[in-house]
């Protein structure tokens, strides 16, 4: 272990003397570190994907780990800095733009009422397993100026949050993003984010008088309505445009952007809607253009290259993982079971009562267990308005960490499932198929005997 330890701690020394003997030898300041920081993230990420890939493990899987690795969690080579948080909202953005681009619009409004259902209960089950196990364990924490029963709730409001951006690149990957349930998980997870903002709002208005809650639903509203008009003209223009075109050209990717981030910089700005959300939108909204193929295209060179590796290695190197209790360690591992648990029941319930089949439930399920970035930004801001003791910051951590690794892991057993069914169904229609040619070619023997 010592030997170990020696090697990471020369490790870090020589990683931080290169990037100084290339900075002095160009004359350039420190600030140029980020190019050996980015270096290394998109080389871990890779290694660590491709060894994930070879175990059959989602690559997404990989790349969490390397965040993990580089991170203050483990050997702290990387820190997370200004421009690393930028990129990695950036990369979020351009993912869920590109999963808006792939989104079959009809598919998602066959869903559209049971993603709702199915996110709704997917937020009151999680809110109350959060909450029944806080209660447990909280005896209140004299520090903060809410009351036992709102710090206990606010665990349960983190518990509402769902990351979509994990479950699209798994499904990416695993070519199930445009399938039934990964529809309706889309449309959920949307609705989710929604729905968590406004619980996470009533929650904060009695700790901060300065937030009102009619105020922040009606931008809610409104966002979505200016966010259906803009998408629509959006369409019905850039349709007109690209279509004049006899052939793909650049200036359609990079107006298909700029929409994007447009609309991702108001739903944030002036809604108080996550930005990914109008990323997604915008997705959808040249999602059946003659050039969403290409556009799509593009955007996956972007993303594969630079921005999604820096996005899901910043999880990992945001993560701080603090001195636990025997006590926090019991509350740590009921709090993940319960994270697991509350969203596959919760949502998988919701998708049985919108007539999903079982194997399509649990898949539903399982896709909304990953909690993200999205819990950690409700924690941060819990603590911010005095909701969030600093003693259960740790066990929300690992709950997040362990929650974002098996969503992919999981994902993959429940979808795999998907293959064999298919397998199997093509079996039984084959042979159906070779029962009924013999029974014709009986048929045609009989009635040419009788003849």
């Amino acid at each position: 272990m010592y030997s170990f330890s020696k090697t990471i701690c020369f490790l870090q020394v020589v990683f931080k003397n290169v990037t100084e003997i290339f900075s002095k030898k160009r004359g350039l300041s420190m600030s140029y570190e980020f190019l050996m920081t980015i270096a290394l993230i998109l080389l871990s990420t890779k290694v660590l994907g491709l060894v994930t890939k070879k175990i059959k493990l989602p690559q997404v899987v990989g790349a969490l780990l390397a965040g993990l690795l580089l991170g203050p969690a483990c050997f702290n080579i990387v820190t997370e800095t200004d421009l690393l948080s930028s990129l990695s909202e950036l990369g979020v953005i351009v993912l869920m733009f590109a999963a808006g681009l792939e989104t079959d619009i009809n598919e998602l409004k066959k869903t559209g009422k049971a993603s709702f259902l199915i996110a709704l209960l997917g937020v009151i089950i999680p809110l109350f397993g959060g909450l029944g196990i806080a209660a447990i364990f909280n005896e209140g924490d004299e520090a903060l100026t809410s009351s036992v029963f709102l710090q206990n709730v606010f665990i349960g409001v983190i518990m509402t949050a769902t990351s979509v951006s994990i479950t699209v690149e798994t499904l990416k990957e695993l070519g199930k993003l445009t399938t039934k349930a990964g529809n309706a998980i889309l449309g959920a997870a949307i609705i989710d984010d929604v729905l968590g903002i406004i619980a996470l709002t009533i929650v904060t208005s009695f700790a901060d008088p300065d937030v009102n809650i009619v105020s922040v639903l009606l931008k809610i509203v409104a966002f979505f309505v200016v966010a259906a008009i803009a998408g629509v003209l959006f369409h019905k223009v850039f349709t007109k445009w690209s279509g004049s075109a006899s052939k793909d050209l650049r200036r359609h990717v990079i107006v298909s952007f700029v929409f994007c981030l447009v609309l991702s910089y108001v739903a944030e700005k002036f809604f108080g809607v996550a930005d990914i959300t109008g990323a997604f939108v915008a997705g959808l909204a040249i999602s059946n253009t003659p050039k969403s193929g290409y556009i799509s295209h593009r955007f996956e060179t972007l993303s594969y290259m630079l921005l999604s590796p820096i996005f899901f290695a910043s999880i990992g190197i945001k993560v701080v993982l603090p001195k636990m209790t025997g006590e926090l360690i019991l509350f740590t591992v009921l709090l993940v079971i319960i994270a697991v648990l509350t969203k596959i029941v919760g949502c998988g319930v919701g998708a049985k009562i919108c007539k999903f089949s079982n194997r399509e439930a649990i898949q539903i399920g399982v896709g909304m267990i990953s909690r993200g970035e999205v819990a950690l930004i409700v924690a941060n801001k819990g603590a911010e308005v005095g909701l969030m003791s600093s003693v259960y910051f740790g066990p929300v951590v690992i709950m997040v960490v362990i929650t974002t690794i098996i969503t992919p892991i999981l994902l993959k057993v429940v979808f795999k499932n998907d293959d064999a069914v298919a397998a199997a169904d093509d079996v039984i229609n084959y042979n159906k198929g070779e029962q009924l040619e013999k029974e014709m070619q009986n048929l045609v023997k009989s009635k040419s005997k009788n003849k």
